[in-house]
Order: C-alpha cells, then sequence, then structure tokens
C-alpha cells in the first residue's frame, strides 16, 4: 500500500470506530497535513524506515497541527508552533503523524478520583473490548487506538504505568524505555526523574522498530532473533489478586519452560509504605517544578505556572471539575518544588529501587511477573480500580529502568499483560525477551470483541 493508501484506512477506521459506530474516543484530535504528508512521502520514493505509516502520539507531545493539551482545557487555546525532538525523529524517519490521543487529563497527576481515559478536551476513552471497561491510564487512547486497530503503531508516556496499564488492559505491547534514552523536550512533564515517552503497537517487532527511531539507536530489531541463552527470572511477589490472571502467568511461565528458556525463581519483598510515600511526594515535589517550567517556556499559554492551572479549573469548573477535583494539585504547591526534602525522599527512593532491581536481576536476563487485573468499569468520579495490580512498575519507574508488557491472554474476555523489566540501559535485553515471550506464547495479534 502506497502511504496515503494506509493513511486513508487510518482515517477511516478512526471515522467508523473511534468517532461514531463503536465511538471509542481513542483520538483527541486529527492532524489535517496527514493525507499531504502521505502524498509528499509517495512521491519522494525514498525507503525510510517507517515506510509513510500512519502514527499517533499522546496528547501532552507537541506537534505542529495537534493541539498538546495534555486533555485540559487550560492548552486548549496554545497552538504548537515547532514540532517536539521526538515527532522531528518520526518525521524524519517517514512516519505520518495522523492524529493525537486521547489520555488521563494531566496524564492521571490531578485527582486520586480521576478516571482514567476521561479528559475536559477528549471525554472518556473506552475500551475496545467492552466499552464500560477501562482503557487503563494515562496513555488509555494510544493503547485503546493500537488494540482497535486503527493504526498499528502509537507513542504514549510513562511516569509510572502509564504505558504499562492501557498495554495491558487493551491487549497491546507497550515499552516504557531507559529514562533519559528519548528526547523529552516539548513534552507535558510530570517528573524528569520518571517521565519517558515509548512505543504501543500490535507485535514487538514493530514496538522495536519504532524504538529504534524514537531512541536513535540501533540493535532492537536484531534483538529480535537472539533468543539462545535466555535467563528469565520470574518474581513470585509480582502477582495480581485476580486468580485467572495469575493462573494465566504461571501457564505462560510452564511455556517458556518448556521452550528452553532457562526459569529461576526470584524472592523480591514487597516495598515498604516508606517507598510508595517517597514516590509519590517526589512527584509532586517534580511536578511543582517541572510543568512551572515546561509552562513559562510554552508560547501562547495563559497558564504559567501550576497554580494558575489550579485557578483556571476552578474558574472553569462546570467542565474541568464536573467528575473530581484537583487535590493532587493542590498537596503540589503546598509541598513545593525541588529542594532538600525532595532530594532526601528521591534518594532514599532511588537507593531501595537500585537495590531490589540488582538483587532480582543479579543472575538473569530480564525479570518478569504479572502486570494488572482485567480493566474494570469505568465510574466517572470515582477514580481508578487498581486494587487488582502487581507492584511490577515501582522499582523500575523509581530507577528508570525499562519495563515493557506483551498479551498474555484473555481472561472474562478481557486482554491481561505480562510484564518484563530489564536492568537501566539494557533495553536490547527487554525487547529480546519480549520477542521469544511472544513468540513461544503464540497469540498473534488479538482482535477485540467490540462489545458495545
Amino acid at each position: 500500500m502506497s502511504s496515503r493508501e494506509q493513511v486513508e484506512v487510518a482515517l477511516n477506521k478512526i471515522q467508523e470506530i473511534d468517532q461514531s459506530g463503536y465511538t471509542l474516543k481513542s483520538i483527541l484530535a486529527i492532524r489535517s497535513e496527514a493525507l499531504a504528508d502521505a502524498d509528499a512521502y509517495d512521491k519522494a520514493g525514498k525507503e525510510l524506515p517507517l515506510a509513510g505509516q500512519p502514527i499517533v502520539i499522546k496528547d501532552n507531545i507537541e506537534a505542529v497541527g495537534l493541539p498538546a493539551t495534555a486533555g485540559s482545557l487550560a492548552l486548549a487555546d496554545a497552538p504548537v508552533l515547532s514540532d517536539s525532538p521526538l515527532v522531528a525523529r518520526l518525521k524524519e524517519a517517514g512516519a505520518i503523524i495522523v492524529g493525537a490521543t486521547n489520555l488521563s487529563e494531566w496524564a492521571n497527576i490531578r485527582s486520586t478520583k480521576s478516571t482514567s481515559g476521561w479528559s475536559a478536551v477528549g471525554g472518556l476513552t473506552a475500551n475496545p473490548w467492552i466499552h464500560s471497561h477501562s482503557a487503563g491510564g494515562s496513555s488509555s487512547g494510544s493503547g485503546a487506538a493500537v488494540a482497535a486497530g486503527l493504526v498499528t503503531m502509537a507513542v504514549g508516556s510513562e511516569t509510572d504505568g502509564s504505558i504499562t496499564c492501557p498495554a495491558s488492559l487493551n491487549g497491546c505491547v507497550g515499552i516504557k524505555p531507559t529514562v533519559g534514552s528519548v528526547p523529552r523536550e516539548q513534552m507535558i512533564p510530570i517528573s524528569a526523574s520518571q517521565d519517558s515517552p515509548g512505543p504501543m503497537a500490535q507485535t514487538v517487532k514493530d514496538a522495536a522498530l519504532l524504538l529504534e527511531v524514537m531512541t536513535g539507536q540501533t540493535g532492537f530489531l536484531t534483538a529480535l532473533d537472539q533468543l539462545d541463552g535466555l535467563r528469565i527470572g520470574v518474581v513470585k511477589s509480582w502477582i495480581t489478586s485476580n486468580e485467572a490472571t495469575n493462573a494465566l502467568f504461571y501457564q505462560s511461565v510452564d511455556l517458556l519452560a518448556k521452550s528452553g528458556v532457562t526459569i529461576i525463581d526470584v524472592d523480591l519483598a514487597h516495598p515498604k509504605d516508606q517507598v510508595g510515600d517517597d514516590e509519590y511526594d517526589v512527584l509532586k515535589h517534580e511536578l511543582n517544578s517541572d510543568l512551572g517550567a515546561y509552562l513559562k517556556s510554552r508560547p501562547g499559554t495563559t497558564v504559567k505556572s501550576l497554580a494558575q492551572v489550579v485557578a483556571f479549573n476552578l474558574q472553569n469548573r462546570k467542565s474541568e471539575m464536573k467528575y473530581f477535583k484537583q487535590e493532587i494539585f493542590d498537596e503540589a504547591l503546598q509541598i513545593g518544588g525541588r529542594g532538600p526534602k525532595h532530594q532526601l525522599k528521591r534518594d532514599r527512593n532511588l537507593n531501595w529501587a537500585n537495590f531490589t532491581l540488582a538483587k532480582g536481576l543479579a543472575d538473569v536476563d530480564v525479570l518478569i511477573g504479572c502486570t494488572y487485573s482485567p480493566a474494570w468499569v469505568s465510574k466517572l468520579g470515582e477514580g481508578d480500580d487498581y486494587s487488582g495490580s502487581s507492584w511490577i512498575t515501582t522499582a523500575p519507574s523509581i530507577a528508570g529502568a525499562p519495563i515493557g508488557t506483551v498479551p498474555m491472554g484473555l481472561v472474562d474476555g478481557l486482554p491481561v499483560g505480562l510484564g518484563v523489566v530489564a536492568a537501566r540501559n539494557n533495553d536490547v535485553a527487554l525487547v529480546r525477551a519480549m520477542a521469544a515471550i511472544e513468540k513461544v506464547l503464540g497469540l498473534g495479534i488479538l482482535t477485540p470483541t467490540f462489545i458495545k
């Protein structure tokens, strides 16, 4: 297919599945220049890595022709004037950016009662398997769009779980690479310590291809075929509260063992409450500093600080605070930005995460575990039900280490994911293990049921 044909197919699917019909609401905005870009690619006749394929990006990443609002009306009137370095890389590699995906507003850092997939700009993203269930957060739209087959590849971002969760709940592949390996300039931030854009795709191969472009590094595609001698550590405490999900995970482990992969049981203790408390505080400190710095640097914004965002929400409470408030923003204002208190908590957090991962990875290439239970029912204003999730994202999120997920199968008609964790800067090992797991499980691309 020509690039134009691929883009036309994507736009038609968006119209038929996302904007009407099933009303998935995974796409927040369409980029009007997409067809012209596809024609230009076809006319140039160059063979580039992404080959004129349509791609969607999370609406917290700046691209000319898309709003980059983080789902908030506070940024809806500030047009993007230049492409972010990440979007420039995608375009240079031949990607056609067709739209921006909906997300949990402000990447789920505004309120403990926020509903994943809802934003004031984009509404509520549905799960393509069962419409009433959550698409996960905060890269909800990216995960749902890929799983629904609107596109084969998308860009999400993660601070702690925001790629892993929607990939797991929607049934696609997701990778949060080592923090700092992908450019983050002109991406609306939460935390410089933990934020990273990452690929979401239908297959590990597509995710690896997109990761090579996003990082500017090679080796991920060749890692797909380097499966011999793989040693995988099974973290026994990375399980969910859902028995069917856990049973599917151990069936997957058995298949891996029978395929010749070396399986080693790994004991890691559950983190104490202080770990989560410290991480939560670190994110609030960094949100205060980092979001303020971003808003000051973005031309055309009427809000230039977190305090002004809070004030905007109060002034527009009928639209912005219809379902939940902004108590995390309030706490971030009270706790303040970076300083000695932030550094103490960050150091303590990082020491725990580094020790935990070093212990777990001492004799293996990667660690694996369950990620989340099946998607819960979305209830606006009541928050998300993370009670069934494992703690697999905690240590890699704090340490900035790579984490990925591949579909593991279905439980009660909904996808669940198998999580993979590697050492910081060892993303090649992550991709290698994900490719092996995908091959052994042999599920192919999961096709959603689109139950309304």
